[in-house]
C-alpha cells in the first residue's frame, strides 16, 4: 500500500514511464530502447499536461467571469478529473482501485473475456470514483469494491468494442482507450450518428480542419481559429483588450502544441506496442490484443481540438439554460477534448457532427453531474478534499457518463441486486464480443 500511494502520490508523469520501462523489459526490448521510450512517453505526457495546463490556467477564469457578467447561480462547482481523481484515490476504497484494476485485467486477459491489456494504470481513478460514491451512497464497503470491478468490465468491453473504430480513425494500430470518461461517447455517439445520416441536407455537412481551412483560407488554419475563438470567450468575459488577446494567443498556442506533445506519447508507445503484439503472438497464437492507454493519444486532432474549442463556450450557455441543471462547468472545460475522443472517431473526423454529438452528450452529463454532486461532495469530505468554500462540487466528465448513472444509480437504488445485474449485463457482452461477435467476423473474413 506504501508503494501504491507513493506512485498516486508521484503522477502519473513519474510512475507510468517506469511502469513502461519495467514492462518493456519484460517484453525483451533492450535496456537502452526501453529507457529511451519510457522517458520519451514521460516528456510527452509533462508536455500533455502543460499544454492542458496552459488552457485551464486562461480559459477557466474566463469562464467564471463569463458566469459571473451573467448573473448564473449555478450551486455545484464542477472541480474537474484532477480534483475528481484525488478525492477517488483519497477514500480508503479508492486507494485499492489500481490492485484490483490490475489482478481482474490479467484475469479477464487469460479467460479471453477482455482483448485489452491495461498499461494505463492512472486511469483506474475511474473505476475508484464510481465505487467511493456507491459506498457513500450505501456505507457499504464490499458493495464499493464490487461497484469498481462492475465498472472495469463496463469499460474493457466499450475498450475493445470501439477499439477498431479507434484504430482506423486515429491510425494507432494495437491500440484501444479503456478511460472512463471517453470509452462511454462511444455508445452514445452511434445513435447520433446514425440519426444525422437520415436527415436530408445535414448527412451532406462534412467539415473536416482541411475543408474549413479551404472555405475560409486564413480564418481556417487551427492557430487562427484558436485566436479568434479566445478573443470571442475573452470579450464575453469583459476581459481588457490585452487580456483578451493573451487568451487569443493561448488557445492558438493549444491547437498547435497539442498535437506535437501526442507525437511524443506516440513516438515513445511505438517500439512498446510492437513488443507487445510480438509477444502476444507467441504466447497467445490467434489472440488479437490491444495496449489499453490514454485518450490523450487522440486529444491532439485538429478535429477534436476545434470542434471542442467551440464547444467550451456552448457549454456555458447549456448550462445556463438546461432545465434541472445545477452545475457550473470550469474545471472540465479544458477536459472536453477527452470527452470527444472517441464520438470524434465515430463522426469520421466530421467537425459538424462532433459539435452536434457533443452538446448532446455535454447536455446529458449536465444532469447527470447534478444528479452525482450530493454523492461526490460526501466522498470528497471523506477524503478531506479542500472545498474552498464550496458547499457542493461535481465533475463534468466523470459525473456524466452514462456508465456513472447506470451503475451508480442502481448500487444506490437497489444495493447488491442492482450492481449484481449490472454486472451480469458487462459479462454478457464481454462473452458476446470477445467469445460469439469475433469469430463470427474472422469466418466472415476468411
Amino acid at each position: 500500500m506504501g508503494i501504491i500511494k507513493w506512485l498516486l502520490n508521484a503522477g502519473p508523469t513519474v510512475f507510468l514511464p517506469m511502469l513502461l520501462f519495467v514492462f518493456a523489459l519484460l517484453l525483451g526490448l533492450k535496456v537502452s530502447r526501453a529507457f529511451k521510450a519510457g522517458i520519451t512517453v514521460g516528456i510527452g505526457f509533462i508536455g500533455l499536461n502543460l499544454v492542458i495546463g496552459l488552457l485551464t490556467d486562461n480559459l477557466g477564469p474566463a469562464a467564471q467571469a463569463m458566469v459571473k457578467n451573467f448573473g448564473l447561480s449555478l450551486k455545484s462547482i464542477d472541480v474537474g478529473w484532477p480534483a475528481a481523481s484525488a478525492i477517488s484515490y483519497g477514500t480508503t476504497l479508492g486507494s485499492l482501485a489500481i490492485p484490483i484494476g490490475v489482478v481482474a485485467n490479467v484475469i479477464f486477459l487469460v479467460i479471453g473475456l477482455t482483448k485489452t491489456l491495461d498499461v494505463d494504470l492512472w486511469n483506474y481513478w475511474h473505476i475508484a470514483f464510481t465505487g467511493s460514491l456507491v459506498y457513500a451512497a450505501t456505507n457499504s464497503f464490499g458493495l464499493g469494491l464490487a461497484t469498481m470491478i462492475v465498472h472495469l468490465m463496463w469499460i474493457y468491453f466499450l475498450a475493445d468494442l470501439a477499439a477498431p473504430t479507434i484504430q482506423k480513425h486515429y491510425g494507432l494500430e494495437g491500440i484501444s482507450f479503456p478511460q472512463g470518461a471517453s470509452a462511454p461517447g462511444f455508445i452514445l455517439a452511434l445513435p447520433i450518428n446514425w440519426i444525422l445520416d437520415r436527415i436530408p441536407g445535414v448527412n451532406k455537412i462534412h467539415w473536416t480542419p482541411e475543408s474549413i481551412q479551404k472555405r475560409l483560407g486564413i480564418f481556417g488554419d487551427s492557430a487562427v481559429m484558436g485566436l479568434i475563438i479566445g478573443i470571442v470567450i475573452g470579450f464575453l468575459a469583459h476581459y481588457s483588450l490585452t487580456k483578451v488577446l493573451s487568451l487569443g494567443m493561448s488557445t492558438a498556442a493549444v491547437l498547435i502544441l497539442m498535437p506535437r506533445m501526442v507525437a511524443l506519447l506516440m513516438e515513445g508507445l511505438q517500439p512498446i506496442s510492437e513488443a507487445a503484439n510480438k509477444t502476444v503472438q507467441k504466447h497467445f497464437p490467434g489472440r488479437n490484443i490491444y495496449i489499453g492507454m490514454d485518450s490523450a493519444l487522440a486529444v491532439g486532432q485538429e478535429a477534436v481540438l476545434s470542434a471542442s474549442l467551440v464547444l467550451v463556450p456552448i457549454t456555458l450557455l447549456i448550462a445556463v439554460i438546461l432545465p434541472g441543471n445545477s452545475v457550473l462547468p470550469f474545471g472540465d472545460l479544458a477536459t472536453i477534448p477527452f470527452m470527444m475522443a472517441v464520438m470524434a472517431a465515430v463522426f469520421g473526423g466530421n467537425v459538424f457532427r462532433i459539435v452536434i454529438g457533443g452538446i448532446v452528450d455535454i447536455a446529458v452529463s449536465l444532469w447527470i453531474a447534478s444528479w452525482v454532486a450530493p454523492l461526490l461532495t460526501i466522498s470528497a469530505k471523506s477524503a478531506h478534499f479542500a472545498m474552498h468554500g464550496a458547499t457542493s462540487v461535481s465533475v463534468l466528465s466523470d459525473g456524466g457518463t452514462w456508465t456513472t448513472l447506470m451503475i451508480v444509480g442502481l448500487g444506490k437504488l437497489m444495493s447488491w441486486y442492482g450492481i449484481i445485474a449490472v454486472g451480469a449485463v458487462a459479462l454478457a457482452l464481454m462473452i458476446w464480443l470477445n467469445k460469439f461477435h469475433d469469430k463470427k467476423v474472422t469466418k466472415i473474413v476468411d
